[in-house]
Parts: structure tokens; C-alpha cells; sequence
């Protein structure tokens, strides 16, 4: 198949498009190249990540998998007319949830307003199998309904998952199901009992449980076999007990081996222990995130959303990332931060260029082009990180997005589009290996400042730490000298892209009349904004009109980068000391509010286009062929699953927690 694919260039990578989202498929080149031991391997681990589905689900919104068997029962065996408009829209709506993995988007964190009423899905949910539903004990269809629907239809229930707004009780006001009936406040007592100053090697507390208040204590419940979410953890034990046996060497059978613990007991200094393993598995040419790891779905930045994903090596391309790695050093030396925010002896630093074999949890549909792990500041300062570019999904996405129309409508002029054209892919790949590699491993806090000193601000004060570092190395001469970049021009490929996207174009992502809530959208709009206006009395970068429309017009590329550096430098103060106010003021005036006139400018220039703002994938289909004995002898990938198709046999196949909240 794979070579099929490489022949065929009329491979087509859109599959669908509804609502504001687009599904691609992803190709993964190499992997009939691999030993039968390594595509073992894949499609252990490929198994794995998919056990964890429902655990994502779950933590996104209490009444998530309820819902989703509600609307999957009537999908499948709706006997009414398909063609119906209330059908129709119950489909959409349906096809939401999956790629949300919930009731609330993916990215805004608002949750969906369905296009379909409330009598029809009532009606609807009468006439299937009454044993198909998640029923409670002695609940009827009828008290299902009058249970489920204020979440589904009431705009003021749960109307967020993460809520970000400043003032506010940013647990109570989110939806997202990792706290229980307890405050910010609470919680944030609760976590900060725990901490000594004096320990140099603090766990991250909390990343692992669900905070609830039970008898009028506050107390964790911890997700491990055994605990919350046991049932799925279990069976990804069980894959991960294969893949052990077939794993490619002594140091990655160690780090499976310490994940398995982890899972067992729940004990956050042997998820350390087993991240420092990880970071020092360098050989291993397949390589897997699976486990709790990104906090971003937490409001309150410490809990952490169920991942994984399963890759290996693309060996040519890694070249470039690795020749940025064993530069880190210089990177470091040179940056323009305060020498006592430095790291002096940069140590582990890692990076690839990987291809996606398997997507699972939040990193599934839609999900990152880069990863930097493990996300403890003291395991990156004292053993370092791995960083990856996610090659084959990178590809994805530039391939789909040929021709479509996008940079006549938003690009200046000839010039910018030229570069766009001619550099933009490499430049793109090169912030990414930038951001990940070095941005997120560089820089220390100092003595004693608490990692979750910025709280709530922390996750978008991080982003743009790592995307300013990889700006304002992006036009350095370092970069031709390394081979890296081909010319002094390429760079303004990137610039001109990331200052059009953090000023304008990443707003048709955002309901008209919302603010901007996620960290990485807060992040591009912060630096976006606040080089606009600095740079504002030179002209540095204008919005200008022609015709009508509005644009980004870059006049100064090297004021830019010296406005990126000049942000660097106080980002990374910030970071470092832990100036939890300074970080406030930072987001809140430059990242969080919208300019409604140009909002609403951009969603219609967009709205014409016919193009879907987010995109994810379609997992590619693996098949293990066995001899007479059931020994595996071959592992087949394949590319014709549908998205409905894929999504329900997920749900048949992969459904591990019980429908009703634990």
C-alpha cells in the first residue's frame, strides 16, 4: 500500500468537510520498511492509544459519553426519513462531538449549538432499542431526556469547557470534569498544602486525579488501575504488556516497564521516573506518548488530558532538527535574555522529525504538528527533552491546503506571496523545530519559583516563550550558516504568515462577539499585538486597506525581529521569575479582546472561500496477519476508513468506561 501511495500522486488527503472543520487522511511513509518486530511494535502500541478514548471524553464533560451513545443509538438506527433537516443537523452535531471528543469545541471551548429541537431527538431516542441507551436504574427514556437535554440544548449549562476569564471562579465556570464540587480557591489551597519550596524536584501535582469534595472534604481521585477510569487504563496495560515483549531494545523495554507501574499505582514520582527514561530512549527508532501529559484542558493549567500518539523516525529528515539540537548551546548563549535567566549548561536536549503511525486521546482528530516532553521543569533543566516534527501530518496539511484560495484573499502583495510560495513549507517546519527543540528547553526559573507561579496565564505565557524563541532565530545568520535556511530572505516567508495570523486570519476561528480563549491563539494574538503596536511609530508593520479589505504590511523585517527579541526577553522574565501579575496584565491586554470590526471583515472574506478553519485526521487502519499458530507475521496498513466508520467502530470496539459518571 505504501508504494501504491507514493506512485499515486492523485492521493486525495481531504476526506470531508462540515461545520467549520475539514478531516484529511495521513500517510505513513516508511512503514513497510520497517522489521516485522517494529510493525509489531506499531500495532501494539497503535492499540494502546486507543484504549484511552473514553478516559478524553470523559474529562472534556461529565456527561460526554451519555450523550455520544444518545446520538450514536439514533444515527444508527434512525428508521425515520435520513434526508430530514433535524437529521441532517443531529449528524453534523454528531460529527462534532467525535472530533471534539465532546459536547464543547475543540479549540474555542464553547459548547455547540445544536441545529436540531429538542422533540425531534426526543422522539427519536423512543424509537430505538430502550437497551441501547445508558439508562440509570429505573430511568425511562423520558427522564433520560429530561436529565441529558438542559446540557445538550440550555446555552447557559455548561456553556464552557475552559473557562479563562479573568475574575471569574475558573473551576466553577468550566465544564471540563476534572474538578467536583469544589471552588478555585479549594483547589488551589488544596495544591499549594502540598508543595515544599525547598524540593528541587517537585512532582506535578494533581496532573493525574480528579479533585472532588466528598463529606466536606477536599480529596483526590486518582486515575490508575484500580481508580478512576481502571477499566481503560487496564486494557491499556494489556497492550503495552505486548509491546514490552517485542520493544527494540533494553532501555525502551525499561521505559514501557515503568509506564506499566505508573498506570498501576498512580504515583506521580514514578510517572517522573519514567519520563527521565523516555527523554534518555534516543535509540529506539519507534518511539510513543501515551498517558496524562498537556494541561491545557484544565482551567486551572495542572491537570492533564489523556494522549497518545505512536511514531517512528523519518531518518532523512531528522538530519535538520538534529543539527539544530547540537546547536543548542549557541542557541542558548546568544539569546537575548537576561544572562541569569539562562541555562548555562544546556543538557539532553533531543530532537526528530517523526512519522505519525497512530493518533489517540488529545491528540485525536485534531492535533499538534510539534511536541516537546516531558512538560517538568526540573527533569528538562536536570536530563533535558525530546522534541519532534511531525513530518507526514505536516505534509498533510500543506498538500490539502494547495490551491485553495486562502493567500489571494488574505496576502498583501506579489512580493510576500513569492516568498509564501517559495519558502513557507521549510520555514514553517524550521519555527516548529525551533519552537519545540529549543524555545520550550530553553531558559530556567529561578531558585525556588513555583512552576505553577502563573496559574491560569501559564500555559499562554509558555507558548509564547517557545514561538518567540524560534522568531527570533528564524533570520539569524547562524541559520545559513548551519544550512538550514537557504538565503537572508527565507525567513520573511514565516513572518509575514505568523504576523497575518496572530493580527487577523486566526479569527475565523472565534464565534463573532467572543473573546480569544485558547492559549495557543492567546499566544499568537499577544506577540502579534504587542509587536504592532510597539513597532506602531515606525511603521514597522501596518493593517492597511486595499480595496476595501484589510491587510498586514511588514515595512521593517529586521525591527521585528529586534521587537521579537525585545518580548523574548520579558517573556522569559516572567517565566522565570514567576510574575504572576506581569503575566496577567500581558494576556489581558494584548491576547484575550477582538477588534469586532475586523472580525467581523475577516469572517466574511473567509465565509466566501468555502474553507473549514480547523482540520484533523482519519487514523490509518492496521491489520495484524497471523500464521496457523497465531503468530503475527505481517502488520498491514490500509487508508479506506471512513470518518462515521471510524468513529463507530471506535465506539464498538473501544468503549472501556461506563456511560454513567463514576
Amino acid at each position: 500500500m505504501e508504494k501504491e501511495i507514493k506512485e499515486e500522486k492523485t492521493f486525495d488527503y481531504t476526506v470531508e468537510q462540515f461545520a467549520d472543520l475539514q478531516l484529511l487522511r495521513y500517510v505513513v511513509h516508511g512503514f513497510e520498511d520497517l522489521s516485522l518486530e517494529q510493525k509489531e511494535l506499531v500495532y501494539y502500541l497503535s492499540q494502546a492509544a486507543l484504549e484511552g478514548r473514553d478516559i478524553l471524553f470523559d474529562q472534556n464533560g461529565k456527561y460526554n459519553l451519555v450523550i455520544r451513545r444518545m446520538l450514536e443509538t439514533v444515527y444508527t438506527d434512525y428508521q425515520g426519513n435520513r434526508a430530514d433537516a433535524d437529521f441532517v443537523n443531529l449528524e453534523i452535531y454528531l460529527k462534532r462531538v467525535w472530533f471534539s471528543n465532546g459536547i464543547h469545541h475543540h479549540y474555542a471551548s464553547d459548547k455547540f449549538v445544536p441545529a436540531f429541537t429538542p422533540e425531534f431527538f426526543r422522539t427519536a431516542l423512543k424509537n430505538v432499542d430502550a437497551a441501547k441507551l445508558p439508562l440509570a436504574d429505573g430511568e425511562t427514556v423520558d427522564t433520560l431526556c429530561d436529565r441529558i437535554f438542559p446540557v445538550i440544548f440550555d446555552p447557559k449549562v455548561m456553556s464552557k469547557r475552559v473557562n479563562q476569564a479573568d475574575g471569574e471562579d475558573l473551576v466553577l465556570t468550566s465544564a471540563a470534569n476534572y474538578y467536583d464540587g469544589v471552588t478555585q480557591q479549594e483547589a488551589e489551597e488544596f495544591y499549594n498544602a502540598l508543595k515544599n519550596p525547598a524540593d528541587d524536584q517537585p512532582v506535578m501535582f494533581g496532573m493525574n486525579s480528579r479533585l472532588v469534595k466528598e463529606n466536606g472534604q477536599v480529596q483526590e481521585k486518582v486515575w490508575k488501575s484500580g481508580g478512576l477510569y481502571g477499566a481503560a487504563i487496564d486494557k491499556i496495560i494489556c497492550w503495552l504488556e505486548k509491546a514490552f515483549e517485542v520493544a527494540e531494545n533494553e532501555v525502551q523495554r525499561a521505559v514501557i516497564e515503568k509506564l506499566i507501574r505508573f498506570y498501576k499505582e498512580g504515583d506521580l514520582h514514578t510517572f517522573d521516573e519514567y519520563s527521565i527514561l523516555w527523554v534518555k530512549d534516543l535509540d529506539s527508532r519507534v518511539d510513543f506518548v501515551n498517558g496524562f501529559i498537556e494541561s491545557y484542558g484544565d482551567p486551572l493549567g495542572m491537570k492533564a488530558s489523556w494522549e497518545s500518539i505512536v511514531n517512528f523516525k523519518d531518518l532523512e529528515a531528522t538530519k535538520r532538527t538534529e543539527t539544530i539540537s547540537a546547536n543548542a548551546q549557541w542557541f542558548e548563549d546568544h539569546s537575548p535574555v537576561n544572562p541569569s535567566f539562562k541555562k548555562k549548561k544546556v543538557k539532553g536536549v533531543s530532537a526528530k522529525v517523526i512519522t505519525a503511525a497512530m493518533l489517540g486521546g488529545d491528540l485525536y482528530p485534531a492535533t499538534a504538528i510539534g511536541i516537546n516532553l516531558p512538560n517538568s521543569n526540573w527533569i528538562r533543566s536536570v536530563h533535558g527533552s525530546k522534541s519532534v516534527t511531525i513530518g507526514n501530518l505536516t505534509d498533510a496539511y500543506n498538500k490539502a491546503a494547495h490551491g485553495n484560495g486562502f493567500m489571494d484573499e488574505f496576502v498583501y502583495g506579489a512580493e510576500e506571496k513569492e516568498w509564501i510560495d517559495k519558502y513557507a513549507d521549510l520555514t514553517g517546519d524550521l519555527h516548529t523545530d525551533l519552537h519545540e527543540c529549543l524555545g520550550h528547553g530553553s531558559g530556567q526559573l529561578l531558585p525556588g519559583i513555583d512552576q505553577d507561579a502563573l496559574k491560569a496565564y501559564g500555559s499562554t505565557i509558555e507558548e509564547a516563550r517557545a514561538d518567540l524563541f524560534g522568531l527570533y532565530y528564524l533570520p539569524d545568520q547562524k541559520m545559513i550558516e548551519l544550512g538550514l535556511t537557504p538565503n537572508e530572505d527565507a525567513f520573511k516567508a514565516e513572518y509575514y504568515i505568523y504576523m497575518m495570523n496572530g493580527l487577523m486570519t486566526q479569527l475565523v476561528r472565534i464565534e463573532y462577539g467572543h473573546s480569544v480563549e485558547e492559549a495557543h491563539m492567546r499566544n499568537r494574538q499577544l506577540i502579534a499585538k504587542w509587536a504592532y503596536e510597539k513597532g506602531a511609530s515606525e511603521k514597522v508593520v501596518e493593517l492597511v486597506k486595499k480595496e476595501e479589505k484589510t491587510y498586514v504590511k511588514i515595512n521593517d523585517y529586521k525591527k521585528l525581529r529586534d521587537l521579537f527579541g525585545t518580548l523574548l526577553a520579558e517573556i522569559q522574565r516572567i517565566k522565570s521569575e514567576g510574575d504572576y501579575e506581569a503575566a496577567r496584565q500581558l494576556v489581558e491586554k494584548y491576547a484575550v479582546k477582538v477588534d469586532p470590526q475586523l472580525h467581523a471583515e475577516v469572517l466574511s472574506r473567509y465565509e466566501k472561500l468555502h474553507l473549514a478553519p480547523y482540520k484533523g485526521f482519519i487514523n490509518p487502519v492496521y491489520e495484524a496477519v497471523t500464521d496457523e499458530k497465531g503468530r503475527i507475521i505481517d502488520v498491514k496498513v490500509s487508508y479506506q476508513e471512513g470518518y462515521a466508520e471510524q468513529m463507530l467502530r471506535y465506539s464498538r470496539e473501544y468503549s472501556n468506561l461506563p456511560y454513567l459518571n463514576e
